[in-house]
């Protein structure tokens, strides 16, 4: 046996295992000092404004803490604070887990509404730190020349910013299935990574051209939303089914994807059961290794119209990644939406543009507020078209269903009838893993 097959089968054991004993990890996890006390910690990540208060992770120098407190004062990353008030393990509620919500991020006390006083500001990484500084410099000049609502959606779309979105907005994003158009997430970047590759070549570039341009395009994505571990995973992954592409080794993308998978449970074995945006992340791309293949040979062969190409490709982009996922959407938030292949089919195609305008938009905004204001118009076009679409379809009566209780075998049978149906098409055809 190869070595690079020795590998992949140590690989796809690691990850059966890991899955199986994280929850004995969390288990195992020493008790924290909890009960009322004073500690000096610094803010580690950037604040996460709430409607009705702000959440901070703290690092005391040997734990990270999870404070909530009010809106007012303003904390920022490497914001050093002095805390007095009582420390709790968190709670497991009814239908949500959130001690093992927070376990994968490393985070296993909290604390509501402690008295804090500021010690020290702007000890966080300098990097880090200026990025964010201009990133929030990039909202606040865009905030007082685009109206709200729309410039929540521009927020949450390029800068991954959703603090300003409303409740409404929120449950029409999940009702019509495109919650993830504002997820910094790997099944995210794949899709808007995919089309705007197709998009890029439409324009008269090379394959090789358009590769590296998306490439810096991801790049300084990440760091536009203040490069979060979720943002990273989601860059990996996107940069690697692209780079498969690129070599002309797609076929072998599953097999790299699950080399990155081991690396990334190795280094956060919590990952693979508890984060969602990781295990959507992976099924995203799965999707458009096996299942678009075989929609492009039911869609595109039957409609030989070049013209119509294009947007074809984007259509089977979507589903496929649509269709690896539904099932852990339906299994997580308990909600199905019926909607959802219309509104992703009208939504998807105009990310790509809406984002390359918006970066221009934003761009220009920092220049001078006059050259803002004449960008504005085809940003703010294109973002409130998508608002319609959501308010829209969110409104039709059968858009989405609760579901409760959703047994785990339902996730197995699925999966299992997925896998039969990808070898059934493709049996003519040699899978490689």
């Amino acid at each position: 046996m190869k070595a690079s097959n020795i590998l992949f089968v140590f690989c796809v054991l690691l990850i059966f295992i890991v899955f199986f004993l994280s929850p004995r990890m969390i288990a195992k996890i020493p008790p924290q000092n909890f009960g009322e006390g004073i500690f000096i910690g610094k803010v580690i990540k950037e604040p996460e404004i709430k409607s009705n208060g702000q959440q901070l992770t703290i690092y005391s120098g040997k734990e990270k803490i999870l404070v909530t407190t009010g809106i007012y004062p303003e904390y920022f990353y490497g914001d050093v604070l002095r805390i007095k008030g009582k420390i709790e393990e968190p709670k497991v509620f009814e239908g949500f887990n959130y001690k093992n919500y927070l376990a994968k991020e490393g985070i296993y006390a909290i604390s509501y509404w402690p008295d804090i006083e500021i010690v020290e500001r702007g000890k966080g990484n300098p990097v880090l730190g200026a990025i964010l500084k201009f990133k929030n410099k990039a909202i606040g000049k865009i905030e007082n020349i685009m109206p709200f609502p729309e410039i929540s959606l521009l927020e949450g779309i390029i800068l991954g910013n959703k603090q300003i979105f409303s409740e409404k907005l929120k449950n029409s994003l999940n009702i019509t299935g495109t919650s993830h158009i504002v997820a910094i997430s790997g099944m995210n970047i794949v899709i808007i990574s995919e089309i705007m590759m197709a998009f890029l070549i439409a324009l008269g570039l090379w394959r090789k051209q358009a590769f590296w341009l998306v490439l810096i395009i991801i790049f300084f994505f990440i760091l536009m939303v203040g490069a979060p571990a979720s943002a990273v995973r989601a860059g990996i992954m996107g940069a690697i089914l692209l780079y498969a592409q690129k070599i002309g080794r797609l076929s072998n993308a599953s097999r790299i994807m699950v080399f990155a998978a081991a690396i990334m449970l190795i280094l956060n074995p919590l990952l693979l059961r508890y984060d969602v945006g990781f295990q959507l992340s992976f099924l995203a791309v799965f999707g458009l290794i096996y299942i678009k293949p075989i929609l492009d040979d039911l869609i595109l062969k039957k409609i030989k119209k070049e013209e119509l190409n294009g947007l074809l490709q984007i259509i089977t982009t979507t589903l496929a990644a649509q269709i690896a996922v539904l099932p852990i959407l339906i299994y997580n938030f308990g909600r199905i939406s019926f909607i959802s292949p219309i509104t992703n089919i009208l939504i998807v195609p105009v990310i790509p543009l809406l984002t390359i305008i918006g970066l221009i938009f934003i761009a220009g905004t920092l220049i001078g507020e006059v050259l803002g204001m004449f960008l504005l118009w085809p940003t703010y076009f294109l973002t409130a078209y998508i608002f319609k679409v959501v308010e829209w379809f969110s409104k039709i009566s059968w858009a989405a269903k609760e579901i409760s209780n959703v047994h785990w075998g339902f996730l197995v049978g699925y999966y299992l009838l997925l896998a039969g149906l990808i070898w059934f098409f493709q049996k003519n055809k040699k899978l490689v893993f």
